[in-house]
């Protein structure tokens, strides 16, 4: 495998992309506007606790109170002894009721383990996590863990003796050695007992002083994130284009993981790096529903609230032999579509895989096998059932943030939520990289941008300081002009 990763940077947002060979993988974008939560601790109070539902909403100072189910609390008469499950979330025991471990009022320190998605608040866990490089650290779970990534029995147990001799005796958390921990040595787990250490030091002592609710702890930014948990041995570059960012990649990783200091490039090139690896036309046909196959074939993708659909058709191929065979070929091809669509456009939750039905049993299997192989690649834990007699397979993949399409778009008021469109502030940085490559490709004195009411006010107030920066960026003024008549995905840029 030849797996790069392009870090785009502005003041805006942060996006991150995945290429192996060529191939757009998996996209991730955060927005200094409203970043993701996932990871944070927060130390808030308990405002109803609701019995019936096994759970409880808490305040942890955001906009809408966040949801803590009973499964999610640390219980002490029963978090204790080893586990060989990844996360806290695999932890899974008898369940005491919600009311005998919270009551209204009651201030907790919990941790946030999904983001907000559409209606509903974030979700949250009183069993805290400070990842590392190869170990996660539990500070109130005893527990000595090994991802279940990591199969050899012989190396589950070598990773565990060498974590287990290193750990102080008077240590009262506990530890998971990650999947990148595989075939590491002593040396490896000491940086990372070091950062953690000083790291949880650090939150105890925020914690104390803490008024809830309140933020304890805030994650890395995206940028920082990904090296931390997705850098292997796979991925042979990663390209930055901010020169602060990648300062900033090369002090932590000095701290963290000096082997992979080498590998951070800072790109400097006159053309956008997305551009450079068609990232930015990847991301374009990933909000679309189609999905068109080298063979013909299409997929149709539809995302919902409540699950995601996935239909397989064989559209212009006929193939060359009989229809089991060109049935067979699709299905194959298929598959592999699928779980890159998948991770691409970070869809989670409850999917639905509908396969041109096979009568060949031996077929059916092949093809499960496919998606079995293809999915593998994927870092968000996935299960997938046996393809049923109607062609349709299960599948659930772990859902922690929104999709691409949740994160660009917004429902469409012009169709009443039918379908999407992008939101103005997605045009507004649309339009400002848009000016930056024209100033590259044609000469011009000044810039009118023509756009709809709502982004040329976007562009005019909230992100007027983006514009400004610009033109000082560029050297050349910037008018912008609003339309009546235009759509909110339509813009002009006019050079003079």
């Amino acid at each position: 495998m030849s797996e790069e990763l392009l870090i785009n940077v502005t003041p805006q947002e942060i996006r991150v992309a995945l290429v192996d060979n060529g191939v757009l993988q998996e996209v991730q974008i955060e927005r200094s506007s409203h970043r993701g939560l996932v990871g944070n601790i927060y130390k808030g109070v308990v405002r109803r606790v609701l019995p019936g539902m096994q759970a409880a909403f808490i305040d942890i100072g955001l906009e809408r109170t966040a949801f803590l189910h009973a499964g999610d609390i640390q219980d002490e008469e029963m978090d204790n002894g080893d586990t060989d499950l990844e996360t806290r979330a695999d932890m899974a025991h008898e369940v005491r009721s919600v009311a005998t471990l919270l009551h209204e009022g009651q201030e907790v320190v919990v941790q946030v383990i999904k983001d907000p998605v559409g209606s509903k608040g974030a979700r949250l866990s009183t069993r805290i996590t400070l990842p590392g490089r190869y170990l996660v650290y539990m500070p109130y779970v005893p527990r000595l863990g090994v991802s279940s990534r990591i199969e050899d029995p012989g190396e589950r147990e070598r990773l565990k003796g060498i974590l287990k001799a290193m750990i102080p005796a008077d240590e009262d958390g506990g530890y998971i050695i990650r999947t990148l921990a595989e075939g590491t040595e002593a040396e490896d787990f000491a940086s990372d007992l070091d950062f953690l250490g000083r790291l949880w030091q650090s939150v105890h002592e925020q914690v104390a002083s803490a008024r809830a609710p309140q933020l304890i702890h805030q994650d890395l930014n995206l940028a920082l994130r990904v090296m931390r948990d997705v850098m292997s041995d796979d991925i042979q570059r990663v390209r930055i284009d901010s020169r602060e960012t990648f300062e900033a990649a090369r002090q932590f990783c000095a701290e963290v993981i000096p082997e992979v200091v080498e590998r951070i490039e800072h790109y400097a090139g006159d053309r956008p790096l997305f551009d450079l690896y068609n990232v930015e036309d990847e991301i374009e046909r990933a909000l679309q529903s189609r999905v068109t196959l080298k063979s013909g074939a299409y997929l149709i993708i539809d995302q919902t609230e409540a699950l995601t659909t996935v239909d397989v058709n064989t559209g212009a191929f006929v193939g060359r032999r009989n229809q089991e065979e060109t049935i067979l070929k699709t299905n194959l091809e298929a598959a592999a579509a699928i779980a890159r669509q998948l991770r691409l456009r970070n869809i989670g939750g409850m999917i639905i895989i509908d396969f041109i039905d096979m009568e060949d049993e031996e077929h059916k299997r092949r093809v499960h096998r496919a998606l079995e192989k293809a999915l593998q690649s994927d870092h968000t834990r996935c299960s997938i059932t046996q393809i049923s007699a109607l062609g349709l397979v299960e599948m659930t993949r772990k859902r922690t943030r929104e999709s691409l399409r949740q994160i660009l778009c917004e429902p469409c008021p012009y169709c009443h939520g039918r379908g999407f469109m992008k939101t103005a502030e997605t045009i507004c940085y649309e339009i400002l990289r848009e000016i930056v490559r024209e100033t590259r490709a044609y000469p011009a004195e000044r810039f009118v941008v023509l756009a709809s009411v709502k982004v040329a006010d976007k562009l005019l107030d909230e992100e007027s300081t983006s514009l400004a920066a610009l033109e000082e960026f560029i050297g050349r003024p910037i008018r912008v002009q609003a339309e009546q008549t235009y759509t909110q995905e339509q813009y002009d840029i006019i050079l003079m």
